[in-house]
This record gives structure tokens, C-alpha cells and sequence, in this order.
């Protein structure tokens, strides 16, 4: 660090003390860099604290090509990062400093201990060993070109840096520090940001008919969302009803592009396209002469509560047989089971949200650098980014790996391919 006139000058300033902002305050500093964290709160890491509720669900198992798919229409965008920094250099990166991964049967990867708690000390700890400067309870209030780099201005005082990363992340679980600092930043400085909101996010249904069933959970179901009467993207996946409406990884993941107003269709039976349910529910309704229907909704799957439920919603008494169904009533659960049909009302607030849908737009981003296409030596990394992932690891990774990237793009070091850890 030097100080010039009255300001001090480092060779990197990071905006964010989270995941993204210490690995690049990390991997910068151990290029060479004098590097300097600002964080608005107390400590650092806060939201990652309460990640996969305290476990902290850190990456995904598999190969890396397979995660591209997981960020929605983005995977162009995050694959550079992810290439150079992949899911297994993230594990080996902890197994190096004493800290084991373990993986669920599903792909989820978590610290052996299962506190996030410990994946945040090996981050503070290895920014402690590399010499980065970390300033808690100091966050910036605003940020201007001056000098060749950039005048970074908190609320105690100001620093100029030829560089300046923003890892402030979005605004989900603002009681954790994530209350869009990074947006009104990268605005400041001429950057579009797209239409915030909430993602990997339950949803609330108007007027929800099962509250009572809260809880209860399906396995790997058809689920679309309708808009205008348009199918506007569909998803397979587990669902749980929840005492307001509809949550699990299928929705979840598919959040991002619900909006109020929207409809969701999702399809009771297992691992059966709607169709496909539609067509086999009807074939054994019309054969199935004396025997209930609501024995042969629970011969595909159906819990014998959300049975009895449906057929009530189709008008249609407890204890009626097959052959007495007629075609409106069989045409109405066949409906009900195959597409059930729910309005939303709303996602679940930025409180309640996993992370940020919007963000910085990607056209002004160089994703193989995680520079700025406006102002050279200025970075984005993270969920400040237009980039939200799927549950399981996904953001995670991403705000690991964009860390990583834009260090080593500031220190000039090769990441073409790169697979080593930093």
C-alpha cells in the first residue's frame, strides 16, 4: 500500500468480503498485488454463513461442461470461469488447507463438518496469510474514474486503485449485508442493470387449495410455466407444498422465470410427461370397471390424501368406481392430475430468496476476464452479475470461480484451460 497525497493506493480494490470478493482478494495478493477488501458490515461472509441453511452446499459434483446447463440462458457467459476454476479445483483448494468435501448421493458438495462457518475461516484465513488488507464496518458510498484507475470513496475515507472489483453480491438476505450496494455502483459508472428479482425462490399461489397437505413432497415431476397462454419454459423436478404454495429444487430452479400472474401447470404423475399422464390416467379410468378411482390415482403414485382432494375438486364423491365416472368428471381429474393448474400471486420476497435474478448486464462484461467492456480495470464478479444458478452448488461455484478469474486477469496470469488452484 502506498499513500498518495491524501489518498491511499492499492494495486486492487475489492468492494464485498463475500466468497467471490475473498478468493480474488486472495488469489491477487499472492500474485504480488496489494489488495484491499471493503466490507459494509461488521465481518466478513455473512450470507455464506447462512448458506444451505449453515452447511453451506459449497459446488456440484460432476464434470464441469455439465454445469453450463444450470445457469439458465448464461452458460455461454459462465463457462470461461468455470473452465479455469472448476468444481474440483475448488474441493482440492480446501483439501490442501485441511478442509475435506464430502458429496451427497444427489451431487451436492459440502464441508465434511458441515459448517459453513469453517469453509469461511479457511478464505479468511489464507487472505490473512497473503497479506490482504480487510476493512470491516467500512463500506463504499461511491466510486469515480480519476488518475488512471479509480477513486473509491467509504464512508471513513478514500483509496485510488488502477483496479476495482465489485463483489457485492445481489440483494437477497439483505439482513446479511446484500442490499444492491454493487448495482447502484456499477450504475454510477455508466453499467446497465438488468430487471432485479428474486430467484431460487418458492412461490406463493393465489387462493392455494392444499395448506393443510403442507409439506408433502413428489418426485421428479413435469412442471411448465404459462404465460398468456404460452408455454414459456418447462422443468422436471422434486415439488413440495408449502402452507402458502409451491417450493422444492423444481421450482426452485424454474423461479427465475416465474412472474405474478403466471401460471404453473405441474403434472402428478412420476416421471410422466403431461401427455403421456394423460393419456395412460384416462385408459385406466375407462378399464377400470368396479374398482375406485381413488384406488387407481393411488396406483400411480398419488399420496391417498391428495387423492381424495383432487377428486373432490372434480366434483366427484368419495367411493365412486370407474364405471360409474362420467366423461366431464374423467375428463376433470385426468386434468388435475396431469396439469394441475396454480396462479401465482408472488415469489417469495429477497428474505426469503436463495439469490438475485438481474444484475449487471453481461454485454458489458467480458466473461473471460470479468472485466468491463466500459471502463478498463474495473470487475464484476458474483451475483452482482446477471447470473443466477440452479440449487445445488451452482452459485456458489460461479462466485468462486468469477473470484479466481478476475485475480488472475489483474495479475496477468495465463487462465486459458487453467485447472490449477490458486
Amino acid at each position: 500500500m502506498q499513500i498518495e497525497g491524501e489518498l491511499k493506493q492499492y494495486d486492487m480494490v475489492v468492494a464485498g468480503g463475500g466468497p467471490s470478493g475473498l478468493f480474488c482478494a486472495h488469489c491477487g495478493a499472492m500474485a504480488g498485488k496489494a489488495v484491499l477488501v471493503l466490507e459494509k458490515m461488521p465481518s466478513c461472509g455473512r450470507k455464506l454463513l447462512v448458506s444451505g441453511t449453515g452447511q453451506c452446499n459449497i459446488t456440484h459434483d460432476g464434470e464441469i461442461s455439465a454445469f453450463l446447463a444450470h445457469y439458465g440462458t448464461h452458460g455461454k457467459f459462465v463457462k470461461p470461469a468455470l473452465l479455469q476454476f472448476s468444481n474440483h479445483d475448488l474441493v482440492r483448494f480446501f483439501h490442501a488447507r485441511g478442509l475435506e468435501m464430502v458429496t451427497e448421493p444427489g451431487g451436492k458438495v459440502f464441508p465434511s463438518t458441515r459448517r459453513a462457518g469453517d469453509v469461511l475461516a479457511v478464505l479468511i484465513s489464507e487472505c490473512a496469510r497473503s497479506g490482504v488488507d480487510i476493512h470491516c464496518n467500512e463500506p463504499v458510498i461511491g466510486v469515480a474514474v480519476s488518475r488512471g484507475g479509480f477513486e473509491v470513496k467509504t464512508i471513513r475515507t478514500a483509496y485510488i486503485s488502477p483496479h476495482f472489483v465489485i463483489a457485492t453480491g445481489g440483494v437477497t438476505y439483505p439482513a446479511t449485508g446484500s442490499s444492491g450496494d454493487g448495482y447502484t455502483l456499477a450504475a454510477s459508472l455508466g453499467h446497465r442493470i438488468t430487471e432485479i428479482g428474486p430467484a431460487l425462490s418458492a412461490v406463493r399461489v393465489k387462493d392455494f387449495p392444499y395448506p393443510d397437505l403442507a409439506g408433502m413432497s413428489f418426485e421428479d415431476l413435469r412442471i411448465s410455466v404459462v404465460r398468456q397462454k404460452k408455454h414459456v419454459w418447462r422443468n422436471r423436478g422434486d415439488l413440495i407444498f408449502t402452507h402458502h404454495g409451491l417450493s422444492g429444487p423444481g421450482i426452485l430452479d424454474l423461479s427465475r422465470y416465474i412472474r405474478a400472474g403466471d401460471q404453473i401447470l405441474v403434472s402428478f404423475a412420476p416421471s410422466q410427461e403431461p401427455e403421456e399422464a394423460a393419456k395412460a390416467l384416462h385408459a385406466a379410468l375407462l378399464r377400470g370397471g368396479r374398482v375406485q378411482v381413488a384406488t387407481v390415482l393411488r396406483g400411480i403414485g398419488l399420496p391417498d390424501r391428495l387423492a381424495r382432494r383432487l377428486l373432490d375438486m372434480a366434483g366427484i364423491a368419495d367411493g365412486s368406481t370407474c364405471a360409474h365416472l362420467g366423461r366431464s368428471a374423467r375428463n376433470a381429474v385426468v386434468q388435475l392430475i396431469s396439469g394441475h393448474p396454480f396462479e401465482v400471486e408472488a415469489l417469495a420476497g429477497f428474505d426469503r430468496a436463495m439469490v438475485t435474478r438481474g444484475g449487471v448486464d453481461l454485454d458489458e462484461v467480458n466473461p473471460k476476464t470479468m472485466e468491463s467492456r466500459l471502463h478498463r480495470g474495473l470487475y464484476f464478479t458474483g451475483e452482482v452479475l446477471d447470473v443466477d444458478g440452479d440449487s445445488g452448488g451452482y452459485n456458489l461455484q460461479f462466485a468462486c470461480a468469477s473470484g479466481v478469474l478476475a485475480a488472475r486477469s489483474i495479475a496477468g496470469v495465463a487462465t486459458k484451460k487453467r485447472t490449477s488452484t490458486p
